[in-house]
C-alpha cells in the first residue's frame, strides 16, 4: 500500500520536540520556524502558512481550545479555525521581549508546527491544471525543507465538517460534472482526529484542462503525497 504523505510537515524536529512535556512555547521558536515560508523564494501563490496546534491523539477535544500571546504586560488572544490553525502574529516585540505562546490544554495533549496548506477559492472554482500546481508548490517547498524525499503529488483532498452537505464535482469541458465521492476521515492525512467529510481528487482519474466544482469552501485543502 502507498504511503500517504500529508501537505504541510514543513516543521523542523526541534520545534516538535519543544512541545513534548509543555503546554506553550517561545514565540522566538515559532517565529524561526514560521519565516522560512515568508524567505521561501520560489512559487507559493497558492500555499498558505499557519501555526497550528493539533491534538496528539483523538482523545483530546478541539472544543473551546484557545491560544494566547504573552508579550510584556500583555496578552493577545488568536483566534484558531475549526483545524487548530491561527495566523500568525509577526512582532518584533514579542521577538525582542521573549514572549510565549501558551493553549489551554494539559502539558503534553497538544503538539504545535508550522503548517503550510493550499488555499481555498470562496467562488468554489478550481482549475485541475491550479491544483496539481498547487501541490507541485507545496511538494517542492517540503523537500526545501528536507522532507518529502520520493514522494510525488497524486491529488488533492477537500475536507469539511462531518455535517456539512457540501458537494465536490470534476467537470471536463461542457461534459456534465461528475461528483466525487464522499468518505469520512481526517482532515489532513495522518492527523489523529478524524471525523471530517472528505473528497479525494486524483490527478491520474481526470484531464488537466478540466475544473472541480465545490458547493460550499472547505476547512482545508491537503496535498495527497505517495
Amino acid at each position: 500500500m502507498l504511503k500517504v504523505l500529508l501537505l504541510g510537515l514543513a516543521l523542523l524536529p526541534a520545534f516538535a520536540c519543544a512541545q513534548e512535556s509543555s503546554d506553550w512555547t517561545a514565540y522566538r521558536d515559532a517565529y524561526r520556524h514560521m519565516i522560512w515560508f515568508e524567505k521561501y523564494g520560489k512559487p507559493k501563490q497558492f500555499l498558505q502558512n499557519h501555526l497550528r496546534l493539533r491534538p496528539r491523539d483523538a482523545s483530546v477535544s478541539m472544543g473551546d481550545l484557545r491560544l494566547t500571546l504573552h508579550g510584556k504586560g500583555a496578552q493577545l488572544a488568536l483566534p484558531l479555525d475549526a483545524l487548530g490553525r491561527a495566523v500568525f502574529p509577526f512582532s518584533k516585540a514579542a521577538y525582542d521581549h521573549s514572549a510565549e505562546l501558551t493553549w489551554n490544554r494539559k502539558p503534553g495533549q497538544i503538539t504545535t508546527s508550522a503548517w503550510v496548506s493550499i488555499v481555498t477559492r470562496p467562488d468554489g472554482v478550481y482549475a485541475a491544471a491550479d491544483l496539481r500546481a498547487a501541490c507541485e508548490q507545496l511538494l517542492a517547498y517540503l523537500r526545501s525543507t528536507g522532507g518529502a524525499n520520493g514522494k510525488r503529488c497524486a491529488g488533492v483532498q477537500f475536507a469539511y465538517a462531518r455535517t456539512d452537505a457540501a458537494q465536490v464535482r470534476y467537470q471536463g469541458g461542457e461534459s456534465t460534472a461528475l461528483p466525487l465521492a464522499a468518505q469520512e476521515g481526517p482532515a489532513f492525512p495522518g492527523d489523529a482526529v478524524a471525523g471530517f467529510r472528505i473528497f479525494a481528487y486524483r490527478f491520474s482519474a481526470h484531464p488537466d484542462g478540466g475544473q472541480v466544482l465545490t458547493s460550499g469552501t472547505p476547512l482545508a485543502i491537503a496535498a495527497l503525497l505517495e
